[in-house]
């Protein structure tokens, strides 16, 4: 059984540009996402959406590891990981208006974001869909020798799933270049994990698998960072797949349309104080990384980015109604 651990860091070795680009990557994301809840309120926005409020750390941490080289498959609670891997605020937002201009055409909408580009290779609404094509893409990796790594996201939920346990076997089996990226958050759609899982502790399953594994403050993004170098680290020379489960908590219901009846009220603003940007704010102050004129250039800057991202989705345009077929590879046949 390998070891598992919390994986912690010390601030006082961190650069004061890298931990400014950390902090306004988090703040990139929270503010889209806000700009993302009420555009939805707005009906501009439609179908189902999952925000990522209070899991920001993760998807900046994590991200900090991979090259541009590497492959990212994410979930459908995806907004974060494809802002920070790359794509556009306002490609993504024409995407959730429908617009052709959006990074799949309109057709995808919120759950399914995806950029060859950058090789972001979705978004998926399925739970735990996005475990195969990460074995997929590793594999394919492997056989043409690239030395490139896969990262896998996939909530608490997935490790449920009968593809969960596929995957890891398969990956573990071929020795694939694959990190597993677990963002526990407790109640997978809206069911607490002491409900679904035997063992709670997630890390443990990558043991049955003879997989290195790791467990980790999801609320910290140094810690997340420092865990997924190790790991990537580890991957990209050779001894096969690992395992990270990053314990964290989504500040919003599981989506839009969610009563949130499984949680309280009381708990959710206990877990808020434990907010990623706010705390690492506050530690970077205390390091003197961080000034109040730092900050509310941050927020400046990234006010402009959602505001001109929401105005290029506006003047984006609407597929055409002869173009619906179009990628559309069966018929219904009449006899």
């Amino acid at each position: 059984m390998k070891t598992q651990r919390m994986t912690k860091t010390k601030a006082e070795s961190l650069d004061r540009d890298h931990a400014l680009h950390l902090l306004g990557s988090m703040i990139r994301i929270r503010r889209m996402e806000e700009k993302c809840a009420e555009l939805y309120t707005a009906m501009k926005i439609r179908g189902f959406m999952h925000l990522y409020d209070g899991e920001e750390a993760v998807a900046v941490g994590v991200m900090e590891a991979l090259t541009q080289d590497d492959a990212v498959v994410a979930t459908y609670r995806e907004h974060g990981h494809a802002l920070i891997r790359g794509l556009s605020a306002g490609c993504i937002l024409a995407e959730m208006y429908g617009k052709q201009e959006g990074c799949s055409r309109g057709r995808g909408g919120s759950m399914h974001l995806f950029d060859d580009k950058t090789r972001f290779y979705g978004g998926n609404a399925i739970v735990g869909g996005g475990l195969p094509i990460a074995v997929g893409l590793a594999l394919a990796d492997k056989m043409r020798q690239k030395p490139r790594v896969t990262c896998c996201f996939f909530g608490d939920g997935a490790v449920a799933e009968g593809e969960f346990h596929e995957s890891m076997n398969l990956a573990s089996l071929w020795r694939l270049p694959l990190l597993f990226v677990c963002e526990n958050n407790l109640y997978a759609m809206g069911t607490a994990l002491k409900y679904t899982q035997a063992v709670m502790d997630l890390a443990r399953k990558a043991s049955s698998y003879d997989m290195p594994s790791s467990a980790v403050d999801g609320m910290d993004v140094l810690a997340v960072e420092a865990a997924a170098r190790e790991a990537v680290q580890a991957v990209r020379s050779g001894d096969g797949p690992c395992f990270l489960e990053c314990r964290t908590y989504r500040f919003r219901a599981h989506s839009m349309f969610d009563a949130e009846l499984y949680r309280t009220k009381a708990e959710v603003e206990e877990w808020k104080k434990r907010c990623p940007i706010e705390t690492f704010s506050r530690k970077l102050k205390r390091e003197g990384l961080l000034t109040d004129a730092d900050l509310e250039e941050m927020e400046r800057d990234v006010a402009r980015e959602i505001k001109e991202a929401v105005a290029f989705a506006e003047a984006c345009t609407w597929e055409p109604l002869e173009d619906l077929t179009r990628f559309v590879y069966s018929e219904r046949r009449t006899p």
